[in-house]
């Protein structure tokens, strides 16, 4: 009787947090965005539906007692059996549509008779075990969390829920005059490239503005949601860093999100910071025999998600520090007016980040508007923009990681960030 009480006391609090945090997490609507959701408005999103399909699912696993059902080798059994299954879905999707683009194969369907019966038994199995690795994953998190002195009456608040799905895309804008995010509007998570292109291409000729259609690994919704992955560090870190978000979202530094590009930088950088440590320790702990497999540096991950592909890395080319050396001159020429030289040498760029085998399809304001605010490593698209690494001192300042997310959770400006480390 007593679980079947603490069960109901749950799903209550699930609900009022998710309606908090979804509320928290969206943008308040202004010129920019409104004006750009003129070309938005048909594929949009929904994230009221998903929220609630997700909190359903997660209302279910939380009635039947499913987080407390796994012990510690089978939890960590049926992960590594969800990322298999989730890397076998991956690869026959990829093979699907190679089979529909083969020009020399006439009947499409009857050449992928096989593979969609077996991809129709993947989904299945996926499906089946997806409720009991995210409830482990979730349950592995939070008892980080509570060592880590997280949590509210040993219950981390909000309670860690996140549900893996096709996550949408985010239409970035930026003026054109200086590198500064406008409006980040989600769209369907299904646009092709040709469709991103167009969508660009009617928002800068309309608005005379900077946009970019980028990838988005995870939003800090409620429950958070997770694209598919079969990287567990890279998993892991991205649960915990959108459960940051959640955490933020019901304190002053998340809730104020896009007020300021300070704001949002420190809230950014803040989120990454605390996803790769607790993601860290949750991987030695649970899984040790992963920890060597980092996962992908954020900014150059994107790079493959925006192209859709990703060559070797010269060892001579170094990434962070070109990408870094671009937003640095951008912005100079940015600040002297002459906007179509930076925008030709930001193009000139991009051809040689392409000559030394990264794939960007467009390298702009947005782009940089977008990816400058995860500052977490040093260099990189954040250029000389000092949040990032002002975030990064508070952390080495601080005497631990819930000493840090506290502190800064409670600042309403960057000015309050630099007065904290005078």
């Amino acid at each position: 009787m007593l679980q079947r009480i603490f069960r109901i006391i749950n799903l209550i609090i699930y609900f009022i947090l998710s309606m908090l945090v979804l509320t928290a997490s969206n943008p308040v609507p202004g010129e920019p965005e409104d004006r750009a959701r003129a070309y938005t408005r048909l594929i949009e999103f929904d994230y009221v539906n998903w929220s609630i399909e997700a909190a359903y699912l997660k209302l279910q696993s939380s009635a039947i007692g499913l987080p407390g059902y796994l012990d510690f080798e089978n939890s960590k059994q049926v992960v590594l059996q969800y990322l298999f299954v989730t890397e076998r879905i991956l690869q026959a999707e990829d093979q699907l549509n190679s089979l529909y683009a083969d020009p020399s194969i006439i009947d499409n369907n009857a050449a992928s008779k096989h593979l969609r019966a077996e991809m129709e038994r993947l989904y299945l199995r996926q499906k089946q075990l997806a409720p009991f690795a995210e409830a482990a994953l979730q349950g592995q998190v939070s008892t980080v969390l509570s060592e880590l002195d997280l949590t509210s009456g040993g219950q981390p608040l909000p309670p860690v829920l996140y549900h893996s799905s096709a996550v949408p895309m985010g239409l970035i804008v930026s003026s054109r005059e200086r590198i500064e995010q406008l409006t980040n509007i989600s769209v369907e998570p299904n646009l092709s490239v040709d469709q991103q292109v167009a969508l660009e291409a009617k928002v800068d000729a309309e608005l005379n503005v900077s946009s970019l259609v980028v990838p988005i690994g995870g939003v800090g919704v409620y429950p958070t949601m997770i694209m598919r992955a079969t990287n567990l560090s890279w998993l892991l870190n991205t649960v915990s860093h959108e459960w940051t978000h959640n955490f933020l979202s019901l304190r002053p530094l998340g809730f104020l999100y896009d007020i300021t590009s300070e704001l949002r930088t420190m809230n950014e950088t803040a989120a990454s910071i605390v996803g790769d440590e607790i993601g860290n320790l949750v991987l030695q702990r649970y899984y040790p025999e992963h920890a060597d497999a980092s996962p992908p540096d954020p900014q150059i991950a994107s790079t493959q998600l925006i192209s859709f592909s990703l060559k070797e890395e010269p060892p001579e080319f170094d990434y962070r520090a070109e990408m870094h050396t671009t937003r640095v001159r951008a912005d100079e020429l940015l600040a002297e007016g002459k906007i179509e030289q930076a925008e030709a040498y930001m193009e000139a760029r991009r051809e040689i980040f392409w000559d030394n085998g990264y794939s960007i399809r467009k390298l702009n304001q947005a782009y940089f508007a977008f990816y400058g605010a995860y500052a977490d490593l040093p260099g990189g698209a954040a250029g000389q923009d000092p949040v990032g690494p002002a975030v990064r001192e508070l952390r080495a300042q601080s005497n631990s990681l819930a000493d840090f997310i506290k502190q800064i959770s409670w600042m309403t400006n960057f000015e309050q960030l630099q007065a904290a480390l005078q």
